[in-house]
């Protein structure tokens, strides 16, 4: 199947390069890779050129364009007419050989599958669960064969009941669904959700929804709105083969209390997306457990490492939800 590869970046040469010559390793090689460029300066590019990385074509964005949702859309629309597979990788990822290879095979073998998702070795901390052995099921999570130890926030939500009803990877009526992502078991799973780090979709689904303007900007949690709307097309879900290593650049990223209250305005934001007309309980239910998540963000101000940080960004979390009672965020797509 005709690849597309759309690689967008801001001011990370080095990141690139790394996840350039991890694709020149491939043992399937797609067939368009599309760099598009947000950088105010030329290093990207001078990196670009001193290589041959094939079928690469390289763009670079005025500043009216920058932003990962406006360089994903810019990116599209410069895609090749061939293409029937586009694919999405953050610029700080590096891919195992046969990364493209599986992807193809995953949408020739379920050709209900309008998107998939791949798997980060390095941020994946389930472990076999022994046979027989019981675990505390408020601060372990097992699924199929394996454990996941909860983070102090899923703790919280379990001893008060406030924990997704549904697996890894699905949004329940309420959302904040859980984050613990997948064993790596090199089976197929249905999500909901799928992760901007490595996604990829039909061109027809592209090519008909593309990424919101409203996440213009830091769109954080644009891949998850994208992800949702998808699933109109058909099934989405997380490819366990599909590995990769993600190496979280800090440039790019905004201050934490503009962080905080996008944490909590665009998570409303797609909450309705997924549930537009979400019933008493649900509202409840999500007012809480934000409340709850800002608590505890705001908690790490005593113990955590980063104390300011927890306190900016706890403090945009209070802000954005207080917000909401006078100004919501509308659909803008």
């Amino acid at each position: 199947m005709y690849c597309t590869l759309i690689i967008c970046t801001f001011k990370r040469a080095g990141s690139l390069s790394n996840l350039l010559h991890s694709i020149a390793q491939q043992t399937l090689y797609p067939d368009e890779i599309l760099v598009v460029d947000g950088s105010p300066d030329d290093e990207t590019e001078k990196m670009i050129r001193a290589n041959d990385f094939k079928n690469l074509t390289y763009f670079s964005v005025p500043p009216h364009l920058r932003g990962l949702t406006r360089q994903r859309n810019f990116g599209i629309d410069n895609i090749s007419a061939k293409a029937q597979i586009v694919a999405f990788l953050d610029d700080d990822t590096v891919l195992m050989p046969d990364y493209f290879e599986q992807m193809n095979r995953t949408f020739e073998m379920h050709p209900d599958v309008s998107g998939v998702g791949g798997i980060a070795l390095n941020e994946n901390a389930w472990e076999e669960a022994p046979e027989g052995k019981i675990y505390n099921s408020k601060k372990f999570y097992c699924f199929d064969g394996h454990v996941y130890k909860e983070s102090q926030r899923n703790v919280v939500r379990n001893y008060l009941g406030l924990a997704s009803n549904l697996g890894p990877g699905k949004m329940p009526l309420f959302s904040h669904g859980r984050t613990c992502g997948f064993p790596i078991t090199g089976r197929v799973y249905d999500a909901d959700l799928l992760i901007g780090m490595s996604f990829a979709f039909r061109s027809e689904v592209v090519r008909a929804i593309r990424f919101s303007p409203y996440f213009e900007g830091y769109g954080l949690y644009e891949d998850a709105d994208f992800s949702i709307r998808a699933l109109r097309f058909g099934r989405n879900v997380i490819d366990t083969r599909l590995q990769l290593r993600h190496f979280h650049h800090p440039s790019g990223r905004p201050n934490h209390y503009r962080y905080g209250r996008m944490v909590v305005r665009n998570g409303y934001y797609v909450w309705r997306v997924r549930n537009p007309k979400p019933s008493f309980k649900a509202r409840i239910k999500w007012h809480l457990i934000t409340l709850l998540l800002a608590a505890i963000r705001l908690s790490n101000v005593l113990s955590g490492p980063e104390r300011e940080a927890a306190l900016k960004e706890s403090a945009g979390r209070f802000a954005a939800w207080i917000q909401l009672t006078y100004n919501r965020p509308q659909r803008n797509d």
